[in-house]
């Protein structure tokens, strides 16, 4: 396996890179990474969901889940990470990417990829691959057309790109819609015009879009597409027949729904049997709005529902061309159930309707407050959700079922902010012998791009353009794809809003952080072998432990640019 932290001679490099760019097809998997939004670890079939998600579950079946992945307990560091291979700081992306921080003072909070990363796409292409993009981007901080582009998908590394530069939007008019590098309206667009527009579709479609292009075009070469889907990013949008699909299923409320999705992940071997669930956080018999409620999780279940529907598409396409066996596709989400009370106020005071957007001014605000035609946006229990002309979020006490057994949601750095579905699929490079098996190797996002690297036969550059690359701290995860351990040296960090965490092997140390304020929390420390609920703290029986790994998570934090955390030296101006 290629090491990716050795130095070598530049001579050496310039063989090994003339190699693999003379390597056929045939010799390289094409690679397909798909992402979920704001979805918690339980909300697919194949890790204990109810909805139905049969693509996803007939991947895992034919290929391998992890148990134990990680993401970064929020969209924008997920990206950032998952894109680059490395922590969010180290990408630049310690936060999100609104407003701007002093760069020199603060360089893991620049809102945007620095210059001392590069993507997996940017890598990729110079072993030979075609590399494509449908959905959202959300890693730079600018979405207007006449702002810099330095950091749009078609200068990070990507042929072709079609998605949402910003993080989240209407389903039915996506703020920040795009093609290649020019910002579009699902109304002017002359490429794409389906009977009902519905960007969960578009995402899919596109995808195949791409990858029928590249049979035409580039069957010769390997390529690289990046899926990533906005569902089930808040607003609840979904499509009528979706919807209809899980009538009555979560009529009896929370509590059912969650001790059904423990009893599964027991039964498919995710979860030990002797964890306790984390804490029920929602009360049924006291919810005033219950249809409302219901309705709310029923339109989030149809967005997943569609998007498993669109991944079919994809995975068609990839049989159809001869591609299927020989892709290696990998599935994951980019935080936990999503907690955040978007909407939920009443419409009782609606503004007046207002005239239609014209069919070329291109929607930028994420919560639009009209719709296209002019339509007043509503948000309350007053009307259902599900239509353009509504935005809302499903709310805390659902994403306290989606992240099923786990403690807190996005933001947090707990399990339930941070724990996601992993399927990796790869007819050819994973033993036959290893389908449908769990993985327990506690793995995270830095470690994709690792994969890709090795199993691409890449080179992970030392330098471009003059400046040095930060090297990447993940490890390949393709020995599990024959049943061998994956090896990690040093232990797995978190930190998001001073939220932090460490994972050792089966100790994690995790503390919550109140972001500006520079106090914290004590550390807790769980054994989540024993207790991966993280309900029974042990740091008072073992304050060496705790000691230890807090300067571990100090130790990183130094030197992956999470410290100083910028908070309150907020610029008015944007650095660039």
């Amino acid at each position: 396996m290629l090491q990716l932290s050795t130095w070598v001679p530049a001579w050496t490099f310039a063989l090994t890179f003339f190699a693999v760019t003379c390597l056929s097809a045939a010799d390289q998997p094409n690679i397909v990474v798909i992402l979920s939004d704001d979805m918690g670890y339980s909300d697919i079939g194949c890790y204990g969901s109810e909805i139905q998600t049969p693509t996803l579950d007939t991947l895992a079946d034919n290929g391998l889940r992890f148990s134990q992945f990680y993401n970064t307990a929020r969209c924008c560091p997920t990206r950032a990470s998952l894109l680059t291979g490395l922590y969010p700081h180290q990408a630049g992306i310690g936060h999100m990417v609104t407003g701007s921080y002093d760069i020199s003072k603060f360089p893991g909070y620049q809102m945007g990829l620095n210059q001392r990363c590069q993507t997996i796409a940017e890598v990729l292409k110079p072993a030979g691959y075609k590399t494509y993009m449908s959905g959202k981007w959300h890693v730079c901080n600018n979405i207007r057309p006449e702002g810099i582009k330095k950091n749009w998908p078609r200068q990070r590394g990507f042929d072709h790109f079609y998605g949402t530069i910003t993080g989240a939007g209407s389903f039915y008019d996506p703020a920040a819609l795009c093609r290649g590098n020019t910002l579009i309206t699902p109304e002017n667009d002359t490429e794409y015009q389906p009977e009902t527009f519905y960007y969960t579709d578009a995402i899919g479609d596109h995808a195949v879009g791409f990858l029928k292009q590249h049979q035409k075009q580039s069957s010769e070469s390997p390529f690289f597409l990046y899926v990533a889907f906005t569902a089930a990013h808040w607003p609840m949008h979904a499509l009528p027949e979706d919807i209809a699909n899980y009538d009555g299923v979560y009529d009896e409320g929370f509590a059912v729904i969650r001790e059904k999705r423990l009893a599964k992940l027991k039964q498919l071997g995710l979860i030990d049997p002797s964890w306790e669930m984390a804490k029920q956080v929602g009360d049924w018999d006291k919810i005033k709005h219950k249809e409302w409620e219901i309705r709310n999780i029923e339109v989030y279940a149809a967005m997943i529902d569609r998007m498993d529907q669109n991944i079919a598409k994809i995975t068609a396409q990839l049989k159809d061309s001869g591609d299927f066996d020989n892709t290696v596709i990998f599935f994951m989400q980019d935080n936990g159930g999503c907690a955040e009370g978007i909407g939920r106020a009443s419409d009782m005071n609606l503004p007046e309707p207002r005239q239609a957007m014209a069919v070329d001014q291109v929607q930028l605000d994420i919560i639009p407050k009209f719709t296209r035609d002019g339509r007043p946006v509503r948000h309350g229990p007053e009307t259902m959700p599900g239509a353009d002309d509504t935005y809302i979020a499903y709310g805390r006490d659902w994403a306290n079922v989606s992240n099923t057994p786990f403690r807190e949601y996005k933001h947090w750095v707990h399990e339930g902010g941070i724990a996601t579905p992993l399927i990796v699929h790869w007819p050819q490079g994973i033993d036959v012998s290893r389908n449908g098996k769990l993985d327990h190797t506690p793995s995270h996002l830095i470690d994709i791009m690792a994969t890709c690297v090795d199993v691409a036969k890449a080179n992970y550059p030392h330098q471009v353009n003059g400046k040095e690359i930060t090297p990447l701290p993940g490890v390949s995860l393709s020995p599990a794809f024959a049943g061998n351990p994956v090896q990690r040296k040093t232990p797995i960090f978190w930190e998001h809003e001073a939220n932090g965490a460490v994972r050792d092997g089966k100790w994690k140390i995790v503390r919550y952080g109140k972001m500006g304020s520079g106090k914290t929390m004590s550390w807790e420390l769980y054994d989540i072998q024993a207790d991966r609920t993280e309900q029974h703290n042990l740091a008072s029986q073992h304050p060496e432990r705790v000691q230890k790994m807090a300067k571990q998570w100090q130790a990183w934090a130094e030197a992956s640019d999470v410290l100083p955390w910028p908070w309150g030296h907020l610029r008015k101006k944007p650095v660039h």
